[in-house]
């Protein structure tokens, strides 16, 4: 019998510098067919990428094929795209495509879907019908769906994916997080029998379950989840929707780091659907002539949206309570009588960030991390929102004994307590990430859509894509709190999230009062969002992005060592800079700019000090090359295309 010689993408890394490894089967094997692997004295899974030639050495036989079916091309392509792309190994990718616990025998298990809707037709204005036609026409490979809140862009979702079902291709919606999740579905399951949830808050057994079922199924599927849904291995896959694509959460930030943006362009035609778009995905897709604008709301209606900006510097305006407005109060009342809602959005969860004392200076510390305790006056704890650690809330200053320790700043729990003290009576939802799973958003969704709660109060969390008809007060109790963070993308960041929140409000519902309080109320950024002017912001970071080359007219490597000491840290970080110059030099690359090393916003955590170093580059190439003549240490960190600096 002759012998067949494989390439193995294995799920484990045996060489920094090697992805594939030999192996021979007597039964022939297909190009993305899963297999178990001797690996050194143990097993483990691969995924088969190439038929090969008998080679000059002995080779192992492969253990066990596990599944008939083999992953789709559109998988087995993301597998070298991202590897190569964002330079991780092979491993950690062949990690993420592949399900964990896939050698397991499961249970079966039911997947609980959001209640089904009465099948519907889907029902389109002209504008909805002429973007449809303008998306399927257009010969580019990825499209920006740009339209605004309320304009019924999951109309078009829906029916881009009954043209694609109906050609036997499938498809993929993305959403950012897991509570836009039953939202959607809600929405697709009004127009078709059989959809694909997954998601990481499902069990191990469950998500393995619905992988299993895509792999083995031979009709086109509709899969809905967040980030990690690319990597279902559905047949003949068609078009892939990311749906709030302006979402920081489509940024993976653990190994395999990459875009969920940019790995789907590869896989499969993408449409990027979003009210407020990265400045630098509008940038590119007006390049390709391929940006499709919604600007009309999808019902017409008469109601009204008026917006007022309060200075949070006039006391004047704060004479009944130092954190709501006399206006906004009003409103809320008004609100409450008409028995209509009330949202409260504020992006920051806890009671107070900062613990101080007033007489020698000390604050309370996470000791992990060294960021600042918040306070959850609820349960009477100190909380490190980065890694969980608590604490009791300290009676007396543990430095100087002093009793008087003020906790200064204010959260959403706290505004939640100032609420209930002025509204009494008022039925008052809480809504971020302390909240109980049960009582989260996407679980009581239901009783909000229907008003049965009066006052939402909330972080970002409430600003995405939800649809609230009963809401007539919005306030904002802070709206340039991410304004004073050091990094080039927190002005973009700052509009989407106002732009956002406000389009709860501007949905044609109700007619709607917005207050928008501020510390800064003549800012650019302010008075862009409070009018909703996305080509203002555009034309303004654009203008901005290129005085400095970042991006879109530049590509960013973020180069960071972390050391116990500082003193390490400080010393290999200059031997980095000097060894990068050097580099760049030797290569004769041009338009290339090197910082000199700097601490990291974080520069002190459990794991030591940080520094780093940021290059830019014209040609993402370039940014590659040197980081490919670098060598390669444990304590050494990188992130290609970040979409922060912090």
């Amino acid at each position: 019998m002759d012998m067949n010689y494989y390439l193995i993408a294995p799920a484990k890394t045996f060489n920094q510098s090697e992805n594939l490894l030999t192996y021979e089967s007597e039964t022939k094997l297909k190009i993305g067919h899963i297999v178990i692997i001797p690996f050194g004295k143990q097993s483990c899974v691969g995924i088969v990428v190439e038929k090969t030639t008998k080679p000059s050495f002995l080779t192992k036989p492969i253990t066990q094929l596990l599944y008939d079916e083999a992953l789709p091309p559109s998988l087995v392509k993301a597998l070298f795209w991202l590897t190569d792309y964002y330079r991780c190994p092979m491993s950690t990718v062949v990690q993420a495509i592949l399900p964990r616990g896939i050698t397991k025998k499961r249970r079966p298990t039911k997947e609980q879907l959001p209640e089904q809707a009465k099948s519907a037709d889907n029902i389109l204005n002209s504008a909805q019908k002429r973007a449809i036609r303008t998306i399927e026409n257009s010969k580019a490979n990825t499209v920006l769906l740009h339209g605004i809140t309320g304009s019924g862009k999951t109309n078009v979702y829906i029916e881009l994916a009954k043209h694609h079902l109906a050609a036997g291709e499938s498809v993929i919606v993305l959403v950012p997080e897991i509570a836009l999740t039953s939202q959607i579905v809600r929405n697709f399951r009004a127009h078709f029998d059989e959809i694909l949830l997954i998601h990481s808050g499902q069990t191990e057994s469950l998500r393995h379950q619905i992988w299993q079922k895509a792999l083995q199924s031979q009709q086109p599927q509709i899969v809905i989840g967040p980030r990690s849904a690319l990597f279902t291995p559905v047949k003949q896959l068609g078009l892939i929707i990311i749906d709030e694509a302006h979402e920081p959460a489509y940024q993976q930030d653990q190994n395999p780091k990459y875009s969920a943006l940019r790995l789907s362009s590869v896989m499969a035609k993408t449409i990027l659907g979003t009210a407020t778009p990265l400045v630098s995905d509008y940038y590119v897709c007006q390049q390709h002539d391929a940006i499709v604008e919604l600007s009309q709301l999808a019902i017409k209606n008469d109601k009204t949206a008026s917006t007022t900006i309060i200075d949070l510097k006039n006391r004047a305006n704060f004479a009944r309570n130092r954190l709501l407005s006399n206006q906004l109060i009003d409103s809320i009342k008004q609100s409450l009588a008409n028995h209509t809602q009330t949202m409260i959005f504020h992006n920051r969860r806890g009671t107070a960030p900062l613990t101080v004392c007033d007489q020698c200076g000390w604050q309370a510390l996470c000791p992990n991390c060294y960021l600042p305790l918040v306070l959850h006056a609820d349960s009477y704890q100190m909380r490190c929102h980065t890694c969980g650690h608590t604490e009791t809330v300290p009676t007396v200053c543990p430095e100087c004994s002093n009793p008087s320790i003020h906790h200064k700043g204010f959260g959403t729990k706290y505004l939640e307590q100032e609420l209930q003290k002025l509204f009494p009576k008022a039925r008052i939802a809480r809504f971020d990430a302390d909240t109980d799973s049960n009582q989260q958003l996407s679980k009581i969704y239901g009783q909000v859509y229907n008003g049965e709660i009066d006052i939402i109060v909330g972080t970002q969390m409430i600003a995405k894509g939800f649809d609230f008809p009963k809401l007539t007060t919005l306030g904002i109790v802070q709206a340039d709190a991410q304004l004073a963070l050091p990094d080039y993308s927190s002005e973009e960041r700052t509009f989407q999230l106002l732009t956002q929140v406000i389009g709860r409000a501007t949905r044609g519902h109700q007619n709607t009062q917005i207050f928008v309080q501020t510390y800064q109320p003549n800012h650019p950024i302010i008075q862009l969002a409070t009018n909703k002017d996305y080509a203002g912001l555009y034309k303004y970071l654009l203008q901005k992005r290129k005085q400095s080359t970042l991006p879109p007219y530049s590509f960013l490597l973020k180069l960071s060592l972390t050391y116990k000491t500082e003193k390490s840290a400080v010393l290999n970080v200059r031997k980095l800079h000097k060894k990068i110059v050097q580099n760049s030099q030797k290569l004769h690359l041009s338009q290339v700019s090197i910082t000199p090393p700097m601490p990291a916003f974080h520069e002190r955590t459990s794991t030591g000090y940080t520094w780093e170093i940021i290059i830019k580059a014209k040609s993402r190439n370039n940014l590659l090359r040197i980081f490919d003549s670098l060598d390669k240490s444990p304590y050494l960190h990188f992130e290609l295309d970040p979409i922060s600096l912090l």
